[in-house]
This record gives structure tokens, C-alpha cells and sequence, in this order.
């Protein structure tokens, strides 16, 4: 018997796509729970802010387990575990009659996002090693993954929005089908790898820290970049959270925020690409930095203009400027952060890394959070008391930028030549 041909290593056309349609599946759905949990089933604030919450806890919360997983057992079975879970958790929210199930489901759905993000992220970062050995100087991968991320954004609202004409239960059923067709995919195409380790490199040596499922966690220098890293995620989830509360602070009305939402991705698939080869010239340390100073920019501006009325040709200019510095901030930012991971994992699995990344900025933004929700009470009518929230986020914002170099993975110095000693 001959021995079977191993699958070739995964194109990174088809990681790419898997972004795109696993974001097209769930926000086809995701967006228009809590309108269902209210328009159908009668429920209340409270209880959609605790399924909701619940969602995303558990996705931020799990996703350095999920990226350990990825290391223990190999990104293809995490992955086709991810969308079984995300298949699971659909159905138990088109099955759900009360707010045990419904919670039950979102849960599981977030679960789904915590195995499957980290380790196609491992994937990515195994095919850029590989594209960077050949080209060093072209942008890195994880600018498209963020761009095809996006693209599967806009699109996922406006197929659930058509399918939502016939009811929620048929959006549900149809995004269970995009990951039962991923599952199929990626057990037909991923190589059936026992670990994500990236291939060793003459950049990362494999003499390095012996790894483990979690040796992330023993790294300070890591650990402290993740915490600050974070912040670009507790930055970004202000458009969830502070944006609604501007929008009716400058009486521009919940109907706008569909359209900022549209213009954030649009303005995100128009300059990820150029930003990204800006960045690569500029190095990893400039890059955070710039990124970090437009986002604090950004929400000290609005700390400027929450004092006074809005313009009344164009009350949602405030929204805007705070999208744009947000969006902007965050395209300098988030490809650089998973471009460096590779350079500490050295070789390593980088699975793990990935989740310790994302759940570092999980924890920020609920720590952000609890300390905004009190200051946000009083920033819903033009006054000095609407500027401390935004105030703070600045601060958060602007300590990346001052401290965040300092943690950056340490350069691999150079073997030193041997010395040839007359005898």
C-alpha cells in the first residue's frame, strides 16, 4: 500500500474567503437578534443586554482557549469545531421559546467565533511566513484578512436583511448552511495538521523558549503588549457603545448609526491596502504609535465638541470624525499587532498567541466599559459633563501610543562571527 499524499498547505486565497463567508454567515444573523428577542418574543432591555453580553463574552473570553486548541489539536479540527458550534448555536436560537435556549444559543455562537478565529489566524500567520521568506517587502496578509473581514460585513447585514422578509427563523437557517458548507470545505482542504506552529524561519529560530499550549502566558514582554494592544479593541467597541449615546447627544437619531456603520467599512476596504504598505515602510513601532494618537485624536476631539450644540446643517459630523479617527487608528494598528505575534511565537505554535491577543482586549473592553458606563449617563445633552468619557477613552488611547513600543519582541541578534586565533 502506498502511503497517503499528504494535502498541500492551505492557499492563502481560501483562508481569506473563509474570513469573508464566516463574517457573511454571521452577520447575516448576529445584527438582528436583539430586534428579534424584542419584535417576536416580547423581551426586555435586560434581558437582551444579557444575551447579548453573554455573546460576546463568551467569544473574548474563550478565544485563548480556542487558540490553544488550535495549537493541542490542529487548526482544521478547531475550525470545523468553530462551525459546528456557530451551526449549534443557530439552531437553538431558531428552536427558542424562552430566555434560557436563547441565551444557551448565543452563547454557543460566540464559542463558534473563539475557536475559529485564532486558528485560521494561526494559518494566516503560517502562510505570511512563508510569503514574507519569498517577498519580504510586500504587505503583510493580515491586511487583506482585514479587508476580506469587512467585506463579509457589509455584506452579512444586507443578505439578513433580505432574508429577515420572511422571518428570522429563515436567516437563521441559512447562515446554519454557510457553515455547514465551511465545515465541508475545510475537512476537504485543510491539511490535517496536529499543531499551528508556524514553519521555522531564519528569523525565528527553532532554538528558542520551549512552547506549549500556553506558553504565551509566561511571557511578560507578550503579556504586556497584548494588555496594551487592547485598547484598540475597547477603542473600536466605542462605535457600539459610545456612538448610539453621541448620536443622541447631537440629536442626529439612531438612524444615522446604520450609515456610519457602512461608511467605517467602505473607508476600511478603501485604505486597508494603502495604509498597510505605509505602515510596512514605517516599521511596527511608528505604526502603533500613529495608530494609537489618531484613535486618543479622535476621542479628544469629541471631548472638545461635547460641550457645544452640533452643527445643524450636519448634526452627525462629530459621529464622523470620531469613526474616521477610529477606523484609521485601527487599520495602522490591528494588522501590524498580528504581524508581530509571529515574531514572538519564534517558531512556536501561535495559536495561543492569537487568543491571548484578542482576550487581552476582550478584558479591556469590559473593564473600559464599566468605567465609561457611569460617565456616559450624563454625556447624552451638550455639556462639560458629556466630555469625560471621552476624555478618558483618550487617555487609554494615548498611553498605547507613549508605552506600546517599549514591549515589542526583542530583535534576534545576529550569530557573532568566530574568531580565528593565530596559533
Amino acid at each position: 500500500m502506498t502511503a497517503a499524499t499528504p494535502r498541500p498547505e492551505p492557499s492563502p486565497r481560501l483562508l481569506l474567503a473563509s474570513q469573508l463567508i464566516f463574517n457573511l454567515g454571521f452577520y447575516s444573523v448576529v445584527p438582528f437578534l436583539a430586534i428579534s428577542m424584542r419584535q417576536d418574543f416580547g423581551m426586555g432591555a435586560m434581558a437582551v443586554g444579557i444575551v447579548l453580553g453573554a455573546r460576546t463574552f463568551a467569544q473574548q473570553g474563550l478565544f485563548l482557549l480556542g487558540g490553544a486548541a488550535a495549537d493541542r489539536w490542529g487548526a482544521r479540527r478547531v475550525m470545523i469545531a468553530g462551525c459546528f458550534a456557530r451551526i449549534t448555536g443557530y439552531l437553538l436560537l431558531l428552536w427558542a421559546a424562552d430566555f434560557p435556549v436563547f441565551l444557551l444559543g448565543a452563547v454557543m455562537t460566540g464559542m463558534g467565533g473563539a475557536l475559529f478565529s485564532p486558528a485560521l489566524e494561526s494559518l494566516v500567520g503560517a502562510a505570511e511566513e512563508r510569503r514574507a521568506a519569498l517577498h519580504p517587502h510586500k504587505t503583510t496578509l493580515f491586511a487583506l484578512l482585514v479587508i476580506f473581514g469587512e467585506i463579509g460585513a457589509v455584506a452579512g447585514p444586507l443578505l439578513g436583511s433580505m432574508l429577515l422578509q420572511t422571518g428570522f427563523g429563515t436567516a437563521l437557517l441559512v447562515g446554519a448552511g454557510v457553515f455547514a458548507v465551511m465545515a465541508v470545505v475545510f475537512s476537504t482542504f485543510l491539511p490535517a495538521t496536529t499543531a499551528s506552529a508556524v514553519e521555522t524561519s531564519p528569523g525565528h529560530p527553532a532554538g528558542g523558549p520551549p512552547s506549549g499550549a500556553w506558553s504565551c502566558l509566561r511571557e511578560k514582554r507578550f503579556g504586556a503588549f497584548a494588555a496594551f494592544y487592547g485598547v484598540n479593541l475597547f477603542a473600536y467597541n466605542q462605535l457600539y457603545f459610545g456612538l448610539p449615546i453621541e448620536l443622541e447627544r447631537s440629536d442626529a437619531g439612531l438612524g444615522a448609526l446604520s450609515a456610519i456603520f457602512a461608511y467605517a467599512s467602505i473607508l476600511t476596504i478603501a485604505l486597508q491596502w494603502p495604509i498597510a504598505r505605509l505602515v510596512k515602510r514605517k516599521g511596527a513601532g511608528a505604526a502603533l504609535a500613529a495608530g494609537f494618537t489618531v484613535q486618543a485624536l479622535g476621542f479628544a476631539t469629541m471631548a472638545a465638541m461635547a460641550a457645544i450644540p452640533p452643527p445643524a446643517a450636519f448634526p452627525a459630523l462629530p459621529a464622523f470624525l470620531l469613526v474616521t479617527a477610529l477606523a484609521l487608528g485601527h487599520m495602522c494598528v490591528a494588522p501590524v499587532a498580528m504581524d508581530l505575534v509571529l515574531e514572538f511565537a519564534a517558531g512556536r505554535p501561535t495559536g495561543a498567541y492569537y487568543g491571548l491577543l484578542a482576550s487581552c482586549g476582550g478584558t479591556m473592553v469590559l473593564l473600559g466599559n464599566v468605567v465609561l458606563a457611569t460617565l456616559y449617563e450624563q454625556a447624552t445633552t451638550p455639556s462639560l459633563a458629556a466630555a469625560p468619557p471621552w476624555l478618558v477613552s483618550a487617555i487609554f488611547a494615548a498611553s498605547s501610543a507613549a508605552l506600546i513600543h517599549r514591549f515589542l519582541p526583542r530583535p534576534i541578534p545576529a550569530p557573532r562571527p568566530q574568531q580565528l586565533h593565530p596559533v
